[in-house]
């Protein structure tokens, strides 16, 4: 039974791997469309440089050169007129991080505003780290107790029942 449940388990299971790297390159080949890009091929490789930059608002951290997302269409389409019209990129960058935010950059500047954003995760696996420390020093420092006269005759008693009833 147990190699029946494998043999229909098992194609299953490859299938459902076989189509994981479909879907994605699937998706990021469909997200930007032929009428979006630029005719200059120059103009479209920036256009694409930009856009592997710039987070999608919408979409868990995924840039909009890879989103499907209506945000994400309308972002790259204001990126290639803006670089159409003959902004620089640095141009185009500082005018959507002022739009938008740092959040728009998918690797913000570090500067005082991220500061608490890039250090947070270190600062907290050293606090997770002290408090893992401090339980087991906590725990190994505990003291195993003698026990007085009355413990000790109480065990005595019950283990010599329990040897009574065992031979």
């Amino acid at each position: 039974m147990r190699n029946l449940m494998l043999v229909g388990i098992l194609p299953l299971g490859l299938l459902l791997v076989s189509l994981v790297p479909n879907t994605i390159v699937t998706t990021a080949a469909n997200a930007i469309t032929a009428e979006e890009m630029l005719a200059n091929p120059e103009l479209e490789e920036r256009a694409r440089n930009l856009s592997k930059q710039l987070r999608c608002l919408v979409c868990q951290n995924q840039s909009i050169d890879d989103s499907d997302a209506d945000l994400a269409r309308d972002l790259r389409r204001e990126v290639r007129s803006q670089i159409a019209a003959g902004d620089s990129d640095e141009a185009i960058m500082d005018q959507l991080q002022q739009k938008y935010g740092d959040y728009v950059l998918l690797n913000p500047p570090l500067d005082l505003a991220t500061m608490f954003l890039w250090l947070a995760p270190f600062a907290f696996m050293l606090l997770g780290g002290v408090i893992v420390l401090m339980a087991r020093r906590q725990s190994g420092t505990e003291s195993i107790n003698e026990l007085d006269a009355t413990e000790r005759a109480k065990i005595e008693k019950m283990l010599a029942s329990l040897n009574g009833r065992n031979e």
